[in-house]
């Protein structure tokens, strides 16, 4: 064997087998050695370039900002201020907890448009560098992604798999789940493990991951609850989570045609926090419209964001209060208007 491939292999064991450099030559070892330390440092510079150019799960990539996440609530979110607390508190609290006894599960409920979506992205933004693209942040919706009732036990063993997968790769994983209250019965119990007290399950903790459910189940209690204080002349920024959480959480829970219809993740308390979203008055929708403006580089302008409003659906229909699609066609719909 010539002295260089002797050279090749006594590093290749150094590096791959751990061997003991006791019994070799003083001069050969420290030429392994030093081709050993060189081969390292050249390694760990190629990693810290990656890593600066593809996602991964480092704090290069995964990284909360508190101050983001409260001025995009602030700033962005309009007529919600019992999610805005909620979120925020629940977040801060969770991502700042190094040692989190069960993952974060976060229910969101109210009717379109009303910012489930968005508060999702907003969470995501402030977290992940990618945002809503991380390779970390999972979406489902059910109507495309487990539309066949005679599919539902494939369903599960896929949905378990992909989570254990996922959460395996990067414990801080997020997984949203969209249509809840079109998702078939008894689907969502099979990631019940998964939300629960348990430090690790088959080798894997998932105390670091984010579940957030989005949902228009319960949509009709908030917003009675909200025309209530309306009618009673009361502010509805005095509305406060206590008012709305017991009778949300019941309505989801005996919905027959929601996914969380007699779940056990409701049963066994492993929702921290039942979110609900306010239906949107008419100048929550101006607001709406004013903001997608200064986002498309426009000037904003308050008599179109208002026409845009006035031509919006509102119910109930005796007092035409709240905007039957809340913010969500602000988007498509500004283009007719400016």
């Amino acid at each position: 064997m010539t002295p260089k491939r002797r050279q090749v292999l006594l590093l290749w064991l150094l590096l791959c087998s751990g061997v003991v450099t006791e019994g070799l030559e003083p001069i050969t070892t420290t030429i392994a050695v030093g081709m050993a330390a060189t081969l390292t440092a050249l390694l760990a510079n190629y990693r810290n370039i990656y890593f600066q150019f593809y996602e991964c799960c480092r704090p290069e990539w995964i990284a909360f900002n508190a101050t983001g996440l409260k001025v995009d609530l602030d700033r962005k979110l309009y007529g919600q201020h019992i999610a805005s607390r909620i979120i925020l508190k629940a977040v801060n609290g969770f991502m700042n907890n190094g040692n989190p006894k069960k993952p974060l599960v976060l229910s969101l409920h109210g009717w379109t448009g009303t910012g489930k979506n968005f508060i999702s992205k907003l969470i995501a933004e402030n977290i992940y560098k990618e945002g809503m693209e991380s390779g970390f942040v999972h979406f489902f919706t059910s109507t495309l992604h487990f539309p066949h009732s005679s599919q539902l036990v494939n369903y599960k063993s896929q949905l378990q798999q992909w989570i254990k997968g996922n959460v395996t790769n990067c414990e801080r994983s997020m997984f949203i789940f969209d249509e809840m209250d079109k998702m078939h019965p008894g689907l969502i119990d099979c990631i019940k493990p998964y939300l629960d007290y348990y430090d690790k399950l088959d080798g894997v903790s998932y105390r670091k991951a984010i579940f957030i459910f989005l949902s228009n189940a319960g949509a009709d209690s908030i917003a009675k609850t909200t025309l209530d204080f309306w009618k009673a002349g009361e502010n509805r920024d005095d509305i406060e989570l206590k008012d709305l959480e017991t009778a949300l959480s019941l309505s989801v829970f005996n919905n027959i045609q929601s996914g969380f219809y007699r779940t056990s993740l409701i049963d066994k308390n492993l929702v921290d926090f039942f979110v609900p979203l306010l239906p949107l008055e008419y100048k929550h929708v101006v607001q709406c419209a004013m903001t997608e403006m200064v986002a498309r580089g426009l000037e904003p302008n308050w008599p179109v964001a208002e026409e845009l409003a006035k031509d919006l659906l509102y119910f109930p229909k005796s007092e035409k209060i709240f905007a039957v699609t809340g913010c969500k066609t602000i988007e498509s719909r500004l283009d007719y208007y400016i």
